[in-house]
């Protein structure tokens, strides 16, 4: 049985609620674990993903706007040698140029955003897997034997016995 469908669920789990609730907690943070490494493999491929098409719209706007700057001095050179024409088509592309780099430049800060926003996202699952994995270390070293031994307060035949040690010592027994 999946426990994650989507990887804001990851973040926004509590895995002690997960393992408590569970019938066998050691097989369910296997699960959890197992889940969550799929959840940062995913994210990974999703920033690849995000991170080519930024550069690739990066790299097409810079190559536009390169192209645009060209159509200008071209419009420039035509207007010196008083070819009007000519001018005016170059500027014309040199404004086509310029018309899809404004198209584009939304497009590079979505991509930008979602990169960012999946960095963002990567860096609270990698939180939530380390303490997914703090979890079974605690479950390998037996840290909660240990925590209720050190807490275990002992019973009321120990606490008698105990008393009964102190007055003898007081009594000189």
């Amino acid at each position: 049985m999946p426990y994650f469908s989507r990887l804001t669920d990851i973040i926004t789990c509590r895995i002690s609620d997960l393992l408590a609730s569970a019938a066998d907690p050691r097989l369910a943070l296997s699960e959890i674990l197992s889940e969550m490494r799929e959840g940062l493999e995913a994210c990974d491929r999703n920033l690849h993903t995000y991170s080519v098409s930024r550069d690739r719209l990066e790299q097409e706007i810079a190559g536009h706007e390169t192209q645009a700057v060209r159509w200008r001095d071209e419009a420039r050179e035509h207007l010196g040698a008083d070819n009007e024409e000519a001018a005016r088509l170059a500027l014309q592309r040199k404004n086509e140029l310029e018309d899809l780099v404004a198209g584009l430049r939304p497009e590079l800060e979505a991509a930008t955003g979602n990169w960012n926003n999946m960095q963002r996202i990567r860096r609270a699952l990698e939180a939530r897997f380390a303490e997914a994995q703090r979890e079974t270390e605690r479950f390998s070293t037996g840290v909660d034997e240990q925590i209720s031994a050190a807490f275990r307060r002992p019973g009321p035949a120990a606490s008698i016995e105990s008393e009964l040690e102190q007055l003898r010592r007081e009594l000189g027994r």
